[in-house]
């Protein structure tokens, strides 16, 4: 394998196994500690196998070709003596020259698919090697695109210049704008058959797919690192890669990227697109004023998408790059990325995009018979399950329907009979879900009490029974909601007036709505007339709604609600009021989803830095995705760290012998907190630069925190280490990250007694996945108990009932509780992983519980710190081996 530097030897039986799993076509589950260079063996290793897959094929096509020109003559001579007897028959009945001219038929376009395929291989090369050394090429392209700039910048001043000069206009021009408020009219597919124009066009670019990787992992940040991996490597030059990633991250247009929310984006995007192929099938005698007001976008050029995606090709470029090329040739990166996937050999996507079925064929990602590497995979499972599970609340509900009613009211006479029925519908799916909360639509959500509080789950069927809209066709609905863009008329009309009826006149007698549109006008204001401020929900749901019409959140439940009965549950959770209420669909067989990519893919490789307990992934995913468990492998290599770098100890006992066990029960009492403190008192004495300690959950450091600020334990450690805690805002990590990081490197340099940093985290919050605690960062890694999830929820426990259901029994041990104990495993294994980044990198793993001595625990451990963890029933002997 081609690599830029000597590879470890765990690198290259990496690097083997993946090869060996590309050709064999198996699904693989590799685990790889992070800092032993995993994305490096997974481009190195996924690109060799794909060069040679390549060249083996060109040779096969060689072959054929070859044989085909040197054999043409022989088979004319075969087949005119065969017509000698025209009337024998073969065994299927038919004469033998009917087989013979069938055969020679598909030889022939065979053969004549292969030499098109080379001669468009050809071409293609041919030209991206143009464009690779042509700069006149660029200069060209570059010259045009700016006289164009100049010319529209003209015909845009000409028209300014005309336009004042007709004032009586503009007013006319104001209400026009508001023609794009109302939804077009609209076909369903059992009506026109006829594929719209926006289609045919996209069909004419239609190319062919060449055999691909499609690489995903969680961030764009990941993927970032993992292209300037690829631009470092030895195929940095020959390979042909393309990033994909959404419209808010690749979209150019400022007036579209201003928009802020993604569902916007999207529908704005699409909005304009639509104007764009209108525009093209104006009738000339419609009247320029009325072409004028459909706003389409300037970045959506074919000629210029061309363009970027052949510079694209020709040199790998991360997301960043390829916007600012975007910026530079006046082309959308959105799509002119998409229009690189045919011709790519590695896609490099958020697995969001490859997940969820609606948004992959939108991109234009064809998986039949390619290569998926899913990185970063150890969440996969829940990933899969968020991705289709979706939420929402009462006063979204009625907030949408009153919405929708106003929009209705005000445009029944331009909306066409199609509309009106769908758009019914819809309030009448609103009007029923806030009735199964327990509310009416028609009164102000925030004053509504609900009767009786709690959560109840429903299968989708008895749902759909209960809430009486098992008659209601949803998956016409959500089509209806796709197709006509509802959602964003919606959001343009609510701008526009508000959303409030103070704004829009309508009907006389349609008084009943005050009650809600007085809510909404409560929202707007903040403090109610005594002057209180309201309660933070309802400022949280005004956040809602300023960023996204309350209607897009709702399209997603409805597409949730086509679901399959078995494999999803509606949980509908009651809260003081219907305002705070909400509905809530959960997935429970996340392989229903994934089937699809194993079926199509030559091959799956599911990689991660800890990948254990794998159970999960064969059992939850796989088997249930109906895969042979003899297409299934597994590997897992050891770390590239010298053993004695890391020391992994499982503690059993504090200081003054208390037996450490943080079990629901034991874990709130002042003994187990005073001697937590007490080792970490002692730990903070003898480790240098950062301790990272591990919490179970968000409460109980906070209570921690505060029994040690009142017992003066605080002051003690603080006198040795400066205390930071894990903030719950994502948007403050960075700067406590930097804070702790900066406190380290200042104390190394003073000397002096304080020796560095303590920073408390959390299990599963932002500090557990993502964050490097290389060198000094995190010298030593402390996990307080076992981060058991909450057994109470009632996600957690149907999807529990669920498992026992379907799942059998491992090891005589019910699926439920093997659930359990893997997610708390995988969320130890997780944050514990955070201390050891590269080769020289050292640290000290500090189990604190007795429990985790169970053979059902232990062995969940990832094998290369399990295999050089200590148990320690006594704090004096584990802490001769941390001095030491």
């Amino acid at each position: 394998f081609p690599f830029p530097y000597t590879p470890y030897l765990i690198q290259e039986r990496f690097m083997e196994a993946l090869y060996g799993a590309l050709e064999a076509g198996r699904v693989g589950i590799f685990e790889s500690p992070t800092g032993t260079g995993k994305s490096l063996s997974l481009i190195c290793g996924a690109l060799s196998w794909l060069r040679d897959f390549e060249e083996k094929k060109q040779q096969e096509e060689a072959r054929l070709l070859a044989l085909e020109d040197s054999g043409q003559e022989g088979k004319n001579h075969s087949t005119s003596g065969k017509q000698e007897h025209p009337d024998s028959e073969d065994t299927a009945g038919e004469p033998d020259w009917v087989s013979a001219f069938v055969r020679k038929k598909e030889e022939q376009d065979m053969v004549d698919r292969l030499k098109e395929e080379q001669i468009r291989r050809k071409k293609r090369e041919d030209h991206l090697e143009k464009i690779r050394h042509n700069v006149q090429l660029k200069f060209a392209a570059k010259r045009k695109r700016s006289e164009e700039d100049e010319t529209k910048h003209l015909l845009q001043l000409s028209k300014e210049i005309l336009s004042e000069g007709a004032g009586g206009d503009v007013l006319e021009q104001l209400d026009h704008n508001e023609e794009e408020l109302i939804v077009a009219e609209y076909e369903s597919d059992e009506e026109k058959k006829v594929i719209s124009g926006l289609e045919e066009d996209d069909s004419d670019l239609e190319e062919e797919h060449v055999t691909k990787i499609y690489y995903c992992s969680r961030t764009h940040s990941q993927l970032a690192q993992f292209v300037h991996e690829v631009q470092k490597s030895p195929f940095g030059k020959t390979t042909r890669l393309v990033s994909l990633g959404s419209r808010q991250n690749l979209c150019v247009n400022e007036e579209v990227r201003c928009l802020g929310a993604l569902q916007l984006i999207n529908d704005r995007c699409m909005e304009m697109q639509k104007n764009k192929h209108e525009k093209k099938n104006v009738e000339e005698n419609e009247g320029k004023r009325r072409r004028a007001s459909r706003t389409v976008c300037p970045y959506y050029s074919y000629e210029q998408m061309q363009f970027l995606r052949d510079e694209v090709l020709v040199e790998v470029k991360d997301i960043e790059q390829l916007v600012a090329l975007g910026r530079e040739t006046k082309a959308c990166p959105y799509y002119g990325s998409r229009y690189a996937i045919p011709a790519a050999q590695l896609v490099v996507l958020p697995y969001q995009m490859l997940l969820h079925e609606p948004t992959r064929s939108a991109a234009g990602i064809k998986l039949k018979d390619q290569v998926v590497i899913i990185d970063e995979a150890h969440n996969l499972i829940d990933t899969i399950t968020c991705i289709h599970s979706a939420e929402v609340s009462g006063s979204q509900l009625c907030c949408a329907h009153s919405q929708l009613l106003q929009y209705m009211e005000r445009y029944r006479k331009r909306l066409k009979a199609k509309n009106l029925m769908y758009i019914k519908q819809i309030l009448y799916l609103l009007e029923r879900f806030v009735a199964m909360l327990g509310g009416n639509v028609n009164q102000n959500p925030s004053s509504q009490a609900v009767s009786q509080t709690g959560t109840v789950l429903k299968s989708i069927n008895d749902f759909l029974f209960q809430s009486q809209i098992d008659n209601i066709n949803l998956f016409k609905v959500q089509r209806y909601c796709e197709k006509s863009l509802i959602s964003r008329k919606l959001f343009g009309f609510v701008e526009r007036y508000g959303g409030t009826a103070t704004a829009v006149k309508t009907n006389k007698e349609n008084q009943k709505l005050a009650g809600l549109q007085n809510f909404l006008l409560t929202l707007r204001k903040g403090p109610d007339k005594e002057g209180t401020l309201q309660s933070p929900p309802v400022e949280a749901e005004n956040e809602q709604l300023r960023t996204a019409s309350p209607l897009m959140q709702i399209e997603g439940f409805l597409s949730a609600l086509t679901n399959a009965n078995q494999d999803g549950r509606v949980i509908l959770n009651k809260q003081g009021t219907v305002g705070q209420s909400s509905l809530k669909f959960l997935l429970l067989n996340p392989a229903v989803h994934f089937a699809k990519v194993v079926e199509e893919c030559r091959a799956v490789i599911i990689a991660g830095g800890t990948m254990q307990p794998v159970a999960d992934f064969r059992e939850q995913l796989l088997s249930c995705a109906g895969v042979d468990p003899a297409r299934v492998m597994e590997f897992s290599c050891g770390h590239v760290i010298p053993p004695e770098n890391i020391l992994p100890i499982i503690l059993c006992s504090g200081p003054s012998n208390q037996q450490l066990e943080f079990t629901y029960q034991t874990r709130d009492l002042p003994q187990m907190m005073d001697e937590t403190g007490r080792i970490l008192c002692n730990l903070c004495n003898v480790v240098p630069g950062g301790v990272v300690c591990f919490f179970p959950s968000y409460e109980y450091e906070k209570q921690v925190y505060a029994h040690w600020e009142k017992t003066g334990l605080l002051s003690r450690l603080a006198a040795k280490k400066k205390i930071f805690q894990e903030p719950k805002k994502a948007s403050q990590v960075e700067q406590v990250l930097v804070e702790y990081a900066k406190c380290i490197k200042r104390c190394s340099q003073a000397g002096g007694q304080m020796t560095g940093a303590l920073l408390l985290s959390v299990v599963g919050g932002k500090m557990s996945e993502g964050i490097n605690f290389s060198d000094d960062l995190g010298r030593c890694v402390i996990m307080v108990g076992m981060p058991y999830p909450n057994i109470k929820s009632p996600e957690l426990q149907e999807k529990m009932t669920w498992l026992d259901k379907t799942m059998p029994r491992a090891a005589g041990q019910a699926p439920s509780k093997v659930l359990i104990e893997n997610l708390c495993m995988k969320a130890v294994n997780q944050s514990i992983g955070r201390a050891i980044r590269h080769q020289k990198d050292f640290a000290s793993i500090l189990l604190l519980d007795h429990r985790y001595t169970r053979p059902a625990v232990f062995t969940k451990l990832p094998q290369w710190i399990r295999e050089r963890t200590q148990v320690k029933p006594a704090f004096g002997a584990a802490f001769a081996e941390l001095r030491k």
